[in-house]
C-alpha cells in the first residue's frame, strides 16, 4: 500500500479570511481533514513553515528541501507532497528538482481559492497530488507540480494566471493528467544529474534580477553589484536582447567575477545569441550565460550553484545545458 507524506508550508490552500485580508492559518491536520485520499493510499502530514509564499525566504525553501530529503530517506515512504503558496511555488519547485536524486516522486500543489471559500480548489488539488505521488507510473519523473488536473515538470513551470484555477503552465506541456484519482502519464521529462543538497550558504547568497526595456541603461545592473550581488539574472527581450550599453556593463560585471545569466521575458522558447548592436550575441560575447529557464527559476539555480562554490565555467556549463 503506497504511503505518502504531505509537507505543508502555508499559502492560499491553508488560508482563511482575517478581517479584510486572507492569511495562512491552517496546519497540516486541518488540510488533511478537508480531503479523503484514494482508497489504498495511506497519508501522514507535517508542518514545515506556514506563510504566504510571497513571504517565503531562501531559508524557508531550504527547510522544505531538507524536510523532503528527510522523509524520502525513510524506507516506508513512496512519495512526498508539498503544499505551497502559488506566488513562488515555481522557485521552490526548481530548488527541489535541482537537488532531487532518486526515483521517488515529489509533487507540489496549492490553491487559488482560500480554504474557507465555498468552492475552494484546495482539497481537490491536494487529493490529486497525493494520487500522483503514490502512482508507480510517476516514479523517475523528478519533481512535479500538480494543479487543476494537470501535472507539469518542475523545470520551466511558472504561474501563468493570477486567478484562474488552471494557474500553472510549462512550455514543455504536461507530464500527466489526473481524472477521478487516476493518473495518466504521457511524457517523461529528461533531467540532468542532481546537484549537491542545499546548504545554509543558500540563505544569504545574493542573486538579483534586472529586467531591460526600451531606453534602459546600465544603472540597475551596476547597482546590483554595488549592493553585493554575486549573481545577476538579466531578463532580456525576445531571444535575450538588450538596449545599447548593457553589453559593455555585462563585460565589466563579469570581469568583477559576478555571474550573469541571460533569460528572457518571453514565456516560451530558447535564449539564443543572434542579434548584434547590443543584442544577445553581444551579451553572450561579454560573458552572459544564456538559459531558457524562466527568470524566477534561473535565479534559484544560480543562487544554488553560487552557494555551493561553483566557478564561472561550471555555471556556464550547467546553465548552458539547460538552455538547450
Amino acid at each position: 500500500m503506497p504511503h505518502v507524506v504531505v509537507l505543508t508550508s502555508g499559502g492560499t490552500i491553508s488560508s482563511r479570511r482575517d478581517g479584510d485580508s486572507v492569511v495562512a492559518v491552517d496546519d497540516a491536520s486541518a488540510l488533511l481533514a478537508g480531503i479523503e485520499a484514494d482508497e489504498g493510499i495511506t497519508v501522514e502530514a507535517h508542518d514545515v513553515v506556514r506563510t504566504g509564499s510571497y513571504r517565503m525566504t531562501p531559508a524557508d525553501m531550504r527547510a522544505i528541501a531538507e524536510a523532503v530529503a528527510h522523509h524520502l530517506g525513510r524506507a516506508d515512504v513512496d512519495g512526498v507532497v508539498v503544499t505551497h503558496g502559488t506566488d513562488t511555488l515555481e522557485e521552490t519547485a526548481i530548488l527541489l528538482d535541482l537537488t532531487h536524486g532518486d526515483d521517488h516522486p515529489v509533487v507540489l500543489t496549492g490553491a487559488q481559492r482560500a480554504a474557507d471559500v465555498a468552492d475552494t480548489d484546495g482539497p481537490r488539488n491536494l487529493r490529486d497530488a497525493i494520487a500522483v505521488a503514490a502512482s508507480p507510473a510517476i516514479r523517475g519523473t523528478g519533481v512535479l507540480v500538480s494543479f487543476d488536473g494537470s501535472v507539469f515538470a518542475a523545470r520551466g513551470v511558472r504561474k501563468s494566471h493570477t486567478v484562474d484555477l488552471a494557474a500553472f503552465s510549462n512550455p514543455a506541456g504536461t507530464v500527466a493528467t489526473v481524472r477521478d484519482g487516476a493518473v495518466h502519464v504521457h511524457n517523461v521529462p529528461v533531467r540532468p544529474a542532481a546537484q549537491a543538497p542545499v546548504t545554509s550558504a543558500f540563505d544569504t547568497v545574493r542573486v538579483d534580477v534586472v529586467a531591460v526595456y526600451p531606453g534602459a541603461d546600465d544603472a540597475l545592473l551596476r547597482a546590483a553589484v554595488t549592493a553585493g550581488a554575486r549573481g545577476i539574472v538579466l531578463v532580456g527581450t525576445g531571444l535575450g536582447n538588450a538596449p545599447a550599453g548593457i553589453a559593455e556593463a555585462v563585460a565589466d560585471v563579469v570581469a568583477d567575477e559576478v555571474a550573469i545569466a541571460l533569460s528572457t521575458r518571453v514565456a516560451a522558447g530558447p535564449v539564443l545569441p543572434v542579434y548584434g548592436h547590443g543584442g544577445g550575441f553581444d551579451l553572450v560575447a561579454a560573458g552572459a550565460v544564456p538559459t531558457s529557464l524562466p527568470p524566477s527559476q534561473t535565479r534559484i539555480t544560480l543562487a544554488l550553484m553560487l552557494s555551493a562554490g561553483a566557478t564561472q565555467a561550471e555555471i556556464a556549463t550547467a546553465l548552458g545545458r539547460r538552455a538547450r
